[in-house]
């Protein structure tokens, strides 16, 4: 059993269905955590869901970088606690330096809400052993803000460190630029930090956990999370 703490700022709308992937669909712990709690104890993993954190004002994720809760999310990592930003929450994540790079907006310079294949790059994870690699994803995207960049030295580390996780693709696997949807770099869709317990990916995987919506293949993540949890030393 692993416990899942889902952190809910003024704007965001992604927590019950972050909430139902792990708690009714896997029979996990889970609680939410409004944005002023300092209160991460107990937990295996961080999720920060989607939405517009305040508003998205000044730019997405920079106000609730110096949120109360985030203070106690980037010790919780130092420790080695998992920690996961979906859509706003790797902007998040990115604001808060947990992440590299930065989410712009979208190269089209609208807003894309749509079903997404993506490829998992590294099956090696603590976030995707229960994939393997090269697999295909059905995730849907819902964002207007991203199109991930990283200065040239940085994008290389990623790449040479596996650190890129998940990677746009077309339905056959091919990494192309149409099936890039916010024009990433090199179509990257998610990313670790270097130690490896913190995931960014800019895909809904908690809205792809019912095959009755049309995909459960963003349930392979949590799972791999739920098993992993028993080497977590920050509890």
């Amino acid at each position: 059993m692993a416990s899942f703490g889902i952190v809910v700022f003024p704007g965001t709308w992604s927590d019950r269905d972050s909430y139902f992937a792990v708690h009714d669909r896997l029979r996990q712990e889970a609680r939410y955590i409004w944005h002023k709690e300092r209160d991460l104890s107990g937990l295996d993993c961080v999720v920060l869901p989607g939405g517009f954190s305040y508003g998205d004002h000044l730019r997405a994720g920079a106000i609730a970088r110096v949120s109360p809760v985030m203070e106690e999310v980037v010790e919780f990592a130092a420790r080695g606690g998992y920690v996961i930003g979906i859509c706003n929450g790797f902007q998040v994540l990115c604001e808060s330096h947990l992440l590299p790079g930065a989410l712009m907006r979208n190269q089209s310079m609208e807003f894309r809400c749509q079903a997404t294949t993506l490829r998992v790059e590294n099956a090696d994870t603590a976030f995707t052993s229960e994939y393997q690699e090269g697999r295909l994803l059905s995730v849907p995207v819902s964002h207007g803000e991203g199109n991930y960049f990283a200065d040239a030295e940085t994008l290389q580390q990623l790449e040479a460190e596996r650190r890129v996780v998940f990677r746009y693709a077309s339905p056959e696997g091919e990494i192309t630029d149409s099936a890039n949807p916010n024009g990433s770099l090199n179509n990257i869709a998610g990313i670790l930090n270097e130690h490896g317990n913190v995931l960014g990916m800019m895909p809904h995987p908690e809205r792809a956990s019912e095959a009755l919506l049309g995909s459960e293949d963003g349930l392979g993540l949590f799972q791999s999370i739920v098993k992993n949890s028993e080497r977590l030393v920050a509890r």
